[in-house]
């Protein structure tokens, strides 16, 4: 019995060390990733490990600060600010608002002020004349060449540890490679969406919402700091629901879009036709990646799915992301006519509507919005065909 005793002891001294040693591994990896970003902590981390119990953190203990400029603040600072909240050496971070020298050189992080740019030292300003770094610049495999602002380059650096502390996926998760929203970048360096003067003004946007947290020009008080702080919860809210879009409604579509793809020549031998089994899908900026990535060599034209009363829709596939021009539009003469007219005039059963732009309509049945379909096509092949000849 004495000896089974000392064999128990001794397997859980064993163990308690093994977890010990564990531990010690998990911490050091942690210092080691926090090394990265601060060598100026290393020794001081070190020693805080190295010591019997971990001391708490006291009123004379200095709290991290995130410096950026005061005065009338803009969607590209308030975002940056909100994005490094969001990692746990900033989640209680101070934000300092100065343009003071002094005031700035004592903050951790510099976000939009400045006048410098360095990584190392964690400095993101985009204001200076030499500054001209994009995407592809600072990382040549990505694509995207707008001019960075503030935001941008801390989403930047800091953007995969981000995702990951906000969607507790690894950051080497391929789900991980949501695109980088570049109308905060856009807007805040003065690029127009289109060239010469647009056709209408968008006053809506979320760089709009966040001017108009400002102090207009006649107000009695001109304080910033309330206006700051309602923006930073703006911006905030906004982030976070388009990020869980993208992580549970956008990124899941994307298998249900390739199946799609690859199963459209059983929907209509021409290929050019592809279903979905239920409505609300986001499928364009999957199908124009799939379209490259599978090789499609002849464009999918037409989209069918069902709606939410049981009928079928058909929807034209854009000739791009951006634009309302579609690759083929249904029938002009089907345009703007609705019900018995539209099945009469066009030789097809059960028809409910085209709208009267051409780029959706409408069916009760499956049978009847595919024939709508390949209607368009034989239409818009003959029309092809005898332009070819002329």
């Amino acid at each position: 019995m004495l000896r089974y005793k000392k064999i128990t002891l001794l397997s859980i001294s064993i163990c308690n060390k093994t977890f010990r040693n564990k531990l010690a591994l998990q911490q050091a990896k942690e210092v080691y990733k926090d090394s990265l970003l601060f060598p100026d902590r290393n020794l001081s981390i070190h020693r805080s490990m190295s010591g019997s119990a971990k001391k708490p953190r006291t009123d004379n203990m200095s709290v991290r600060k995130i410096g950026t400029h005061n005065g009338t603040f803009h969607c590209d600072e308030v975002l940056a600010c909100f994005f490094l909240r969001q990692l746990p050496e900033y989640k209680n971070a101070e934000i300092v608002r100065t343009r003071d020298p002094a005031k700035l050189a004592e903050c951790d992080i510099v976000v939009d002020v400045g006048g410098k740019f360095d990584p190392k030292t964690h400095r993101y300003d985009h204001h200076q004349r030499t500054f001209s770094e994009s995407y592809h610049s600072l990382c040549p495999e990505k694509p995207w060449v707008t001019k960075l602002s503030s935001a941008g380059l801390v989403y930047l650096h800091f953007g995969r540890r981000l995702l990951s502390q906000l969607t507790q996926l690894k950051e080497d998760d391929q789900q991980l490679e949501v695109l980088y929203d570049k109308e905060v970048d856009a807007v805040d360096n003065g690029i127009s969406q289109s060239e010469g003067e647009a056709r209408y003004s968008v006053s809506t946007t979320l760089s709009s919402r966040v001017g108009y947290l400002n102090p207009r020009w006649n107000s009695k008080s001109q304080d910033t700091e309330e206006g700051f702080k309602k923006a930073l919860a703006l911006v905030g809210e906004e982030f976070l629901d388009r990020l869980d879009f993208y992580k549970s409604s956008w990124l899941p579509a994307r298998a249900v879009v390739q199946e799609a793809v690859k199963q459209r020549h059983k929907v209509d031998p021409s290929g050019e036709v592809m279903m979905f089994s239920q409505g609300g899908c986001p499928w364009k900026e999957h199908l124009f990646a799939l379209e490259k990535e599978l090789q499609v060599e002849t464009p999918i034209k037409f989209i069918l799915y069902p709606d939410q009363n049981g009928h079928w829709r058909i929807q034209c596939v854009p000739a791009g992301l951006n634009t309302f021009q579609n690759r083929v539009s249904l029938l002009e003469e089907w345009r703007g006519i609705r019900d018995e007219a539209l099945s009469e005039l066009s030789g097809i059963k059960e028809c409910i509507f085209v709208h009267a732009a051409g780029f959706i309509g409408g069916n009760k049945t499956q049978e009847g919005a595919l024939e709508m379909a390949r209607r368009t096509l034989q239409a818009f092949a003959q029309c092809t065909a005898a332009n070819g000849k002329s």
